[in-house]
């Protein structure tokens, strides 16, 4: 088969578009022929180099991925699952058997491990996966299966972080930093569809109106007007925002704690700019903030975001497809903020 390779970590052109042999499945496994495989940050983050991540090399990347059932391993009793059924790919793996796991919680095992990060993924013709991460497409699905793509580590990340995590409410202020990657956008669709005022930051005008076309109330370049967390609390009658989810990490930090009412909450699931940032304990304590991490999600979680997508209540925001011989071209475009959405990789 063809295959985007990493053998070693670096830039851009440590990927290779070669050939490799094709996956033999395990028996508890179920053989998938990649209609799409859609870019995450975490994808530059591997191939960069994640300090104590080590790899079987040549490593794939690719963790959201759609595609066909080929073959089915010969242990698997999943009665659902048949060759030539159409599915996305539940990225996250873990033992099964920890307390955590036992709670349904799997992003909090020890032992938890993201395909395309931990093992290798889906930048290539076919990958083999656990059978119960395959999760079955609907017939009345209002995606292309190679849209589809665009939907699983995105809006599972989001909907944990905001439905799990902060609780969000109706009529609750949030901003969201960094809009135009895909977990910002699909933060964005499921706060206001849970009747939130929504305020997001962008380096490009053009992202902030793009953004505002599809539902953000306010939108504020921070090159332009690097004080914006000022302007939002003056917009909030000095109140400030109910909700932050700041995936930035370190540029960004200061200024989303500022920005929070008392009692505020801070969510993120990255740091893009760095991950040491400072935090001013006495305004932690005076204002009885809260500071949350989420990592991935839950199966339930997938599952309960995807019956939103497939009810046509949220919708994935898809920049651009390129072929998977483009992946060098891909990364720069990511690398470089280029994109509004998704980039999907079409084998």
């Amino acid at each position: 088969m063809k295959a985007v390779l990493l053998n070693e970590f670096g830039g851009v052109d440590k990927l290779e578009y070669s050939d490799f042999p094709t996956p033999q499945i395990e028996p508890n496994e179920v053989l998938v022929k990649v209609e799409g495989v859609a870019l995450n940050h975490l994808d530059l983050f591997v191939r960069n180099g994640i300090l104590g991540l080590t790899l079987e090399m040549p490593h794939i990347l690719g963790s959201d991925i759609s595609g066909t059932i080929t073959e089915i391993g010969s242990r698997v009793n999943l009665s659902n699952l048949e060759e030539g059924r159409s599915i996305v790919v539940d990225p996250g793996l873990s033992c099964g058997v920890c307390e955590f796991c036992c709670m349904g919680e799997i992003s909090l095992c020890k032992q938890y491990r993201i395909i395309g990060e931990h093992v290798r993924g889906g930048y290539a013709e076919y990958v083999s996966i656990p059978a119960e991460n395959a999760v079955l497409l609907p017939d009345n699905n209002p995606l292309s299966i190679l849209d589809s793509a665009a939907v699983p580590l995105t809006f599972m990340t989001a909907y944990r972080m905001l439905i799990t995590r902060v609780r969000i409410k109706m009529g609750e202020d949030i901003l969201i930093t960094g809009i135009g990657g895909g977990v910002a956008l699909a933060a964005m669709q499921i706060a206001k569809l849970n009747g939130a005022r929504t305020f997001v930051t962008s380096s490009s005008n053009e992202k902030l109106e793009q953004a505002k076309s599809l539902g953000a109330d306010f939108g504020f370049n921070y090159i332009e007007n690097p004080d914006y967390h000022k302007d939002i609390y003056k917009i909030t009658n000095k109140r400030g925002v109910d909700i932050v989810v700041d995936s930035a990490g370190q540029s960004t930090w200061e200024k989303s704690i500022r920005v929070l009412r008392k009692g505020g909450r801070l969510v993120t699931c990255g740091a893009t700019t760095g991950p040491i940032a400072k935090t001013n304990i006495r305004v932690l304590f005076w204002n009885q903030l809260d500071l949350l991490g989420s990592t991935m999600g839950t199966r339930s979680e997938l599952r309960e975001v995807l019956n939103l997508i497939w009810k046509g209540k949220l919708k994935p925001v898809v920049d651009r497809i390129l072929p998977l011989s483009e992946a060098q071209k891909a990364h720069t475009q990511l690398e470089e903020g280029k994109q509004f959405g998704k980039i999907i990789l079409k084998p």
